[in-house]
């Protein structure tokens, strides 16, 4: 099966495919180079998915000014395991 190019991917179909090769790697039953081409690919992946959560970040913020509504405000999640206070 041919695999579409990334920037034909839906952000959906890209996180699809980002799940089943983090999948894959985790079994461990890959050789060495076709472990390094998934993980090359789950790379571009996440850059291309990152890449269209900002562009979609971007178009709200213009939709929300042009509205004349409030900027959007960073969430924090209390949960968040990155955080480094303590809650």
């Amino acid at each position: 099966m041919a695999k579409k190019k990334i920037e034909n991917l839906s952000f959906e179909e890209s996180l699809s495919e980002l799940e089943i090769i983090v999948h894959n790697l985790e079994q461990g039953a890959l050789s060495l180079e076709d472990s390094m081409t998934l993980f090359e690919r789950g790379l571009n992946l996440s850059q291309a998915s990152q890449e269209k959560l900002k562009n979609a970040e971007q178009k709200i913020q213009i939709l929300l000014a042009k509205s004349g509504k409030p900027q959007l405000e960073t969430f924090e999640n209390e949960g968040d395991s990155d955080s480094t206070s303590n809650h």
